[in-house]
């Protein structure tokens, strides 16, 4: 079939070539590996005792040239881009310095260096490659282009209750199918391996955060509930945080209906988790032996599902919880937004000011914190408004309110506010003692970690509040009259 596509129209079959060639590379993969992986390692050992023995000082080396590449990088390349390129990079190291100022241990962090230089590292070239190389751009804007076209029902855009509600039933259902299929827990376990090694990272808290990036915060920790009961305080705080700060895949559709680029969605969801566990281990060090090593093989939790029709079936019924939680609390939240702004408006008419409203209050509360994400200074208390609206209320209110800027200015770009947690998704099925300790640190660090991201690339300018906050540069060019909207 593929072969014949390929004869028929090879530029309309790239894609399906593309995918059937890595499908083809990971199952010849997984097999050759299962069968002489002992081999393998035994033929490369006198290689990896030689790194051993070299490694102090080819350490060093390694780093300088990083070093000499990430400055001549921002010399070359983003330093003409301007200054406010400088105020971003200054604001990355603020943000680090403020969660090792508030670290739980700030005495221990000094043994977790690795997974917060590997964090930023890897998001910064998951960013690179995704945004600024054809080949990345093009393929996740393809991808983005096909969920876009396919999931979003072009007749019942602009109504929420035809449109946002049915894509995330749509959605649960689909991920229901993959999880039942094994490709989630096959996806999961290859992501959360290269986290595991390169950030070294324990086997629970990779898994949890490589699954964020396709599952909610709900469902992620569920893959390795029998191992949740033995994680220490700072696995459990990187587990909790990851969920802040990701979003979850039955809800991606419902961001998407609300005119955000697909393609930028899954470029944060990608990007989103060493950012998470980089925070985390930060904020909280690791200071007790963790019970699950990397040498044990962590198994995931399979579905109960006997069929796909059931596998179907059991991802529609799980997602009625979440379409009423999301309708009543967007109803909820816009009344009470309504009323608060009304109040608001009474008593600054006292002062002869009844403009006076929740956004602007927030627009100075939160502009700090966008101005050092590298934002214009006109344009910083525009997110700001948002960001309050994303942490305070409801992340659906908040694009509420990014949908009419959207069309407002929809020649200008897009700007993205992606986030399912604010401070009421607190749950874990166990060590509920253990997570009362860790409450406020993983609230806190999984608000903050989402501003170093913005710092990666300028471009695509990130703040994820909650879960992910993912901004377009390009459109805060744009956003130049602040009096229009505050």
């Amino acid at each position: 079939m593929v072969i014949a596509a390929c004869i028929l129209n090879f530029r309309r079959a790239l894609a399906l070539f593309i995918l059937t060639v890595l499908a083809i590379f990971f199952i010849c993969w997984d097999f050759f590996i299962a069968r002489y992986e002992s081999k393998i390692a035994e033929l490369l050992s006198p290689l990896g005792r030689f790194l051993k023995a070299q490694w102090f000082w080819l350490k060093w080396v390694v780093w300088i040239i990083l070093i000499v590449a990430g400055v001549c990088w921002l010399i070359f390349d983003t330093a003409k881009q301007g200054t406010n390129q400088l105020i971003s990079f200054g604001g990355l190291l603020m943000y680090i310095l403020l969660m090792l100022i508030f670290s739980k241990y700030p005495t221990k962090v000094s043994v977790v260096w690795r997974p917060v230089i590997w964090g930023v590292a890897m998001q910064f070239v998951l960013g690179l490659i995704t945004l600024r190389t054809k080949v990345g751009f093009d393929a996740f804007n393809w991808l983005g282009n096909q969920v876009h076209d396919q999931f979003i029902p072009v007749e019942s855009r602009n109504i929420f209750a035809r449109q946002v509600l049915p894509i995330i039933i749509f959605f649960s259902t689909v991920m229901s199918v993959l999880y039942h299929v094994g490709f989630m827990q096959w996806l999961i376990k290859k992501v959360g391996w290269i986290m595991q090694i390169t950030l070294q990272t324990s086997p629970v808290e990779s898994l949890v955060a490589a699954g964020n990036i396709f599952v909610g915060m709900s469902e992620s920790p569920l893959m390795v509930k029998p191992y949740l009961p033995y994680v220490t305080k700072s696995e459990l705080h990187a587990i909790m945080t990851a969920g802040f700060a990701t979003i979850a895949g039955s809800v991606l559709g419902a961001y998407i209906s609300f005119g955000v680029s697909a393609s930028h969605l899954l470029t944060a969801s990608v990007m989103s988790a060493p950012a998470a566990l980089a925070i985390a281990k930060l904020f909280w060090p690791e200071t007790e032996k963790p019970q699950i090593n990397a040498q044990q093989d962590t198994k995931m939790e399979k579905g109960e599902a006997r069929n796909l029709l059931e596998a179907a079936s059991q991802g529609a019924s799980a997602a009625i919880p979440l379409v009423a939680n999301i309708a009543v609390n967007l109803i909820a939240f816009l009344a009470l937004l309504a009323f608060f702004n009304a109040v608001l408006s009474w008593l600054g008419n006292m002062f002869d000011y009844p403009q006076l409203s929740f956004e602007i209050i927030c627009s100075y509360l939160f502009m700090p914190f966008s101005f050092m994400m590298g934002v214009d200074w006109e344009d910083s208390f525009i997110v700001g408004g948002l960001l309050g609206y994303k942490t305070f209320f409801n992340e659906f209110v908040a694009y509420e309110h990014l949908a009419n800027l959207i069309k407002l200015r929809k020649k200008g770009g897009e700007m993205y506010i992606n986030g399912m947690k604010q401070y009421l998704s607190v749950s874990i099925p166990v060590q509920l003692f253990s997570l009362d300790l860790v409450l406020h640190r993983f609230l806190f660090s999984g608000h903050v970690f989402l501003f170093p991201n913005s710092k990666i690339e300028k471009r695509s300018l990130e703040f994820k509040l909650g879960e992910r906050i993912f901004h377009d540069w390009k459109v805060l060019q744009r956003f130049k009259s602040k009096s229009s909207y505050l």
